[in-house]
């Protein structure tokens, strides 16, 4: 009986496809990557080469001889020539007068939460056994945290220590004093700047709206001037801090001369949720204390001591449909007990309003050579949808670390590597979900491992409910070194660390 026959790769390899595969073999495809990339990002450079050289071959043969003629045959009048310096001063007037303001940002300073309100996981499960009678509630949220990718030092507020918690107002008031004010202060003094040197003042947290705002409780305590500028943002989610930037900057931009106070924290007290319906659970379990503050400037002479120069900020809201509207909502469940349901649907819509936001963004940051490859296949829809190389627009991604599954679902999505998202997961575990300062501990533990570089560019990335996605991109002015007050301070020489996927409680 003769032998089958062969099934090896060699043999069922047909004559015409053996010279693309040696070609392959031969040159490696990286490289040939980058010598595209290079020649469109380049392209107009390569054109004009050759022109200027043809004008300066020209040029030179012009003999001296010839050079009086040609100089009397550029006939100027007096009249012409004044007329065309007052058009060229008139144009060049109207574009600086037009163009933007740069937005500056001066400084920022994070909330470090005191030891006194750690919460380790033993603590957390002790408290949830007393808390909660119904088992299953209380081994969903075993499961929960056992891989949330928290660590063992985050923190609740001190109202939440109870047992049962006590949410009343005077300790939810007491919270948002001292995360706020801890966070001023430190950038105050960091600054140098006193109160009277605020012109506005932008505060978000989404779920606790006291009266008084916290806006002017801020006014109150500073004494800041009476004719500042002040707003207060509620309601809108983890990427309210993003927000609240848009806002300064679009008052930077009517208001010359001026520096903004934007404070961004979410108030953890009045937002326990003592029921059992598992959606309502997982809040419960991921947010922590936080708070940032960032100090913003238009002044064009705050550039020399600035840190970062405010490139884009791109907001996506995807509110118009019902499923997005409704995946972050707060509510009551049957019995009464208020809290924030998470939809199942929630990492499918925030790939969706990513998408949307990445869409509008990368035309304002890709390379040339990407924004091609993109066109490309946008046109031709049978191929494989071209995902663009983000990592050639930034050295740096602060992703909102509001769970383990966002971070994955990020950096498949953007294939970014375990370096790029490593800032984030960090965050997420020394600190939890501290909702929209979130993206200011990333900052800062980049900073704390001197990685920041003059020239780098970041991308803050952050998802709230709404559902909105929004995205704000900074580019660095200057090599930085760690703040004495970092809360990254006495831990970052033991960051990162290896987070196992599933905790043993």
């Amino acid at each position: 009986m003769p032998p089958p026959p062969s099934s090896s790769p060699a043999s069922s390899t047909s004559p015409s496809s053996r010279p693309l595969q040696e070609f392959k073999n031969f040159v490696k495809l990286k490289y040939v990557k980058l010598g595209y990339q290079y020649l469109v990002n380049h392209i107009l450079t390569l054109l004009l080469f050759p022109i200027i050289a043809a004008v300066g071959i020209l040029v030179a043969r012009i003999g001296p001889d010839e050079i009086p003629s040609l100089w009397s045959s550029l006939k100027f009048d007096l009249l012409q020539i004044l007329c065309s310096a007052l058009i060229l001063i008139f144009s060049g007037t109207v574009y600086f007068m037009s163009r933007p303001r740069p937005i500056y940002l001066l400084d920022y300073a994070c909330f470090k939460p005191p030891l006194t309100c750690r919460v380790p996981f033993s603590t957390f499960m002790e408290h949830t056994r007393l808390i909660c009678s119904n088992e299953k509630s209380y081994q969903f949220q075993a499961r929960i945290l056992e891989r949330s990718g928290l660590g063992e030092e985050t923190c609740l507020p001190p109202a939440n220590h109870y047992i049962p918690p006590n949410p009343n107002m005077e300790a939810s008031q007491s919270e948002a004093h001292f995360v706020i004010f801890s966070a001023v202060d430190n950038l105050l003094a960091d600054t140098g700047l006193k109160p009277n040197d605020i012109d506005i003042l932008v505060v978000n947290c989404s779920l606790f709206s006291p009266a008084p705002s916290l806006s002017s409780m801020l006014i109150n305590g500073y004494k800041f001037p009476g004719n500042i500028r002040s707003y207060n943002l509620s309601g809108m989610g983890c990427s309210a801090g993003l927000i609240s930037i848009n806002l300064a900057r679009d008052l930077l931009q009517i208001h010359p001369n001026s520096t903004a106070l934007v404070v961004s924290t979410e108030i953890i007290t009045p937002n326990f949720y003592a029921g059992n319906q598992r959606s309502m659970l997982l809040p419960n379990c991921l947010f922590r204390m936080g708070a940032a503050a960032i100090l913003l400037s238009n002044r064009r002479i705050d550039r020399r001591r600035a840190k970062y120069k405010l490139v884009h900020i791109v907001r996506t809201h995807k509110g118009a449909d019902d499923k997005a509207y409704n995946c972050v909502y707060e509510e009551e469940d049957e019995q009464g007990h208020s809290g924030i349901s998470l939809s199942k649907d929630l990492m499918a819509i925030a790939g969706e309003a990513l998408k949307s936001n990445i869409t509008t963004i990368g035309p304002l940051v890709l390379p040339a050579s990407e924004q091609l490859l993109f066109l490309f296949t946008l046109i031709h829809r049978k191929l494989k949808p071209y995902i663009p190389d983000f990592k050639q627009a930034f050295e740096h991604f602060c992703i909102h670390a509001g769970g383990r599954a966002v971070i994955d679902e990020l950096q498949k999505n953007l294939q970014l590597s375990p370096e790029h998202v490593e800032a984030s997961r960090m965050t997420l575990h020394r600190f939890g979900n501290t909702s929209s300062s979130s993206l200011w501990y990333e900052l800062n533990y980049i900073e704390s491992k001197r990685r920041m570089r003059r020239g780098d560019r970041v991308w803050q990335i952050g998802f709230g409910s709404g559902f909105k996605c929004n995205s704000a991109v900074w580019k660095c002015l200057r090599s930085i070194k760690p703040q004495a007050d970092s809360p990254w301070l006495d831990c970052i020489d033991r960051y990162p660390v290896d987070i196992p996927e599933i905790v043993n409680l």
